[in-house]
């Protein structure tokens, strides 16, 4: 049975980007299955805490909201990552399975994560998408593994521009930032020299 989820942050008693998780929750269950009707999140809510960082895990499928937990969140510092190839590797959808992910994030060796190259384009790590900076502009890959929450909401802002990132093109930028619903941009920054080919 096909399950998916959402994990949105709660922030010192504030839910964060919930539109843009609802919309993409809706979107999946409408692909999936077009009989489903519409759910507003707000209905499904459990106590929000007051102070800290929480993530909130909301595991749903056919019938509707299966799941909802609510843990404190700590932030994983990633100094480095491990560039790896899967030309096949599909992830259009947030679902619950992540084994193949999980099976890529084993090979990264002495690597804090791994960013994925599918077809020679850069994709996105195994828990974010990411951005590159030329100098100028961020640049975040036109085909990611999964169109992000936290990535709607910057390119909707005008902060990010989407573009085909190749490995070759690695020279010409000089940052990389990676984020998702449980990251604020700018949180995790690292320099392109940590970029490790592992192939």
């Amino acid at each position: 049975m096909c399950r998916f989820i959402e994990t949105i942050r709660i922030d010192g008693g504030v839910v964060r980007n919930l539109a843009y998780h609802e919309r993409r929750l809706n979107d999946t269950r409408t692909h999936f299955w077009p009989e489903s009707t519409g759910l507003q999140l707000t209905d499904f809510l459990p106590p929000i805490p007051e102070n800290g960082r929480h993530r909130l895990r909301i595991v749903y499928g056919r019938c509707g909201i299966e799941e909802v937990t609510c843990t404190p969140y700590i932030l994983r510092p990633v100094r480095s990552l491990a560039l790896i190839s899967a030309n096949d590797i599909g992830y259009t959808y947030k679902s619950a399975d992540r084994e193949a992910l999980n099976q890529l994030f084993a090979q990264r060796g002495s690597c804090d994560d791994i960013l994925i190259v599918r077809q020679r384009l850069l994709t996105d790590t195994s828990i974010a998408n990411i951005a590159l900076f030329d100098g100028k502009r961020w640049y975040t890959p036109q085909h990611p593994l999964l169109k992000g929450t936290k990535r709607a909401e910057l390119l909707d802002k005008g902060i990010l521009t989407e573009k085909n990132i190749r490995m070759e093109d690695l020279p010409s930028y000089s940052t990389v930032r990676l984020f998702n619903a449980m990251t604020d941009w700018g949180e995790l920054e690292l320099s392109v020299r940590h970029l490790q080919p592992i192939f």
